[in-house]
């Protein structure tokens, strides 16, 4: 069963330029291009907007989050202790994250009452400091078993 491509191809004309497919518009490419240019428009906005309104969303989130956090922390603290901790946040902004961070759950848990005056808070800086671990390297210069004095005396 040998079927030859021309067969095939004077087929498919013949199927292509029958009446079944007369009423349909024979387009240019022009024509589809700019069809597809729009249609490709439709969905980069729709996409761009979905993207707009999700970063819109997440910035609404961060900035509720950061106001919750600030009246938290102005109940927690008093205000030579938050302005102790604004200038930590300048020098050391991650130390400063992580002590608010503690606070917050400290403040969460009850471990905290009333309001913490600079001293207190110079106290939980320097016990984050200490706690925090320092590797240091030290060197061991002693001299091998092997190595003698002897060799060097004339």
């Amino acid at each position: 069963m040998c079927v030859r491509i021309s067969d095939i191809l004077w087929q498919l004309l013949k199927l292509v330029t029958s009446t079944r497919f007369a009423h349909l518009p024979i387009m240019d490419d022009a024509e589809l291009a700019e069809i597809r240019a729009k249609r490709m428009a439709q969905l980069r906005t729709e996409q761009g907007g979905a993207r707009g309104a999700n970063a819109s969303e997440a910035e609404d989130r961060m900035r509720q989050q950061n106001e919750m956090k600030n009246s938290m922390l102005s109940q927690i603290l008093s205000q030579d202790a938050r302005a102790r901790l604004n200038t930590l946040q300048i020098a050391k902004p991650e130390k400063a994250r992580q002590v608010e961070t503690m606070l917050i759950s400290m403040a969460q848990r009850g471990r905290i009452q009333g309001q913490l005056g600079e001293e207190q808070l110079k106290n939980i800086l320097e016990n984050v400091s200490s706690s925090k671990s320092q590797s240091t390297v030290s060197f061991d210069r002693r001299r091998a078993t092997l190595d003698s004095d002897d060799e060097l005396d004339p």
